[in-house]
């Protein structure tokens, strides 16, 4: 599977553009911003983009979505409970001094157990609540590999001091879900660094209490 990471913005947010070798078909991961950077990428990979997934709903995740769908004619897809995030983008933003496009709204909706084609390569959508109500994690079983949005962090986990947000909720998705995992699978975080499920389950304070 083609899999590349370009961090975006200036949060230095992972978006990841995956592809299927054989197809060249694939879909791009939370283009938070720097669209062009992105758009620019997947022409030099050759890629046809079927998707756009937000794994949630904030600015820093979804402020490429416009241009990213406009540029592809990529469906856009996000959990129902982020969907209001979306066109409250540039304004959420503001609030950190920051400048970035509202979304449009999703032509797709992600569900708890979804699984996602894309040429011969496939992902299985978790739904995992807790640093928003509609956080979802993408697993790719094949190449044991999770795209943990900002749920999981190396050695860290997703705030939980926003409006909808639940600690209590978000400790809850990465026990029943992410820890489901086998302890080689790379987790490959919304922000910072990649790590293993055997890492965390070991070392992250968060999960060791």
């Amino acid at each position: 599977m083609i899999f590349e990471n370009v961090v975006v913005g200036p949060l230095g947010v992972n978006c990841f553009i995956l592809g299927c070798p054989e197809s060249k078909v694939g879909v791009v991961v939370d283009p938070g911003a720097d669209a062009g950077r992105i758009v620019a990428r997947i022409g030099e990979l050759g890629l046809e983009i079927r998707y756009v997934i937000n794994t949630h709903g904030h600015f820093d995740h979804v402020g490429g979505n416009r241009r990213l769908v406009e540029a592809t004619g990529a469906k856009l897809m996000i959990h129902r409970d982020d969907v209001h995030f979306l066109n409250r983008a540039a304004d959420a933003a503001a609030t950190y001094g920051l400048e970035t496009e509202n979304s449009p709204s999703p032509d797709l909706l992600l569900e708890d157990g979804q699984m996602i084609e894309f040429g011969t390569c496939h992902l299985e959508v978790f739904h995992t609540p807790g640093h928003t109500p509609g956080g979802c994690c993408l697993y790719l079983a094949a190449e044991k590999k999770v795209i943990s949005g900002d749920t999981l962090f190396a050695e860290s986990v997703g705030r939980t001091d926003f409006p909808g947000s639940s600690h209590r909720d978000l400790i809850d998705s990465i026990r029943n879900k992410l820890l489901t995992l086998p302890d080689d699978v790379q987790v490959f975080p919304g922000h910072g660094p990649a790590t293993t499920i055997g890492r965390e389950r070991r070392y992250n304070p968060y999960l060791n209490d």
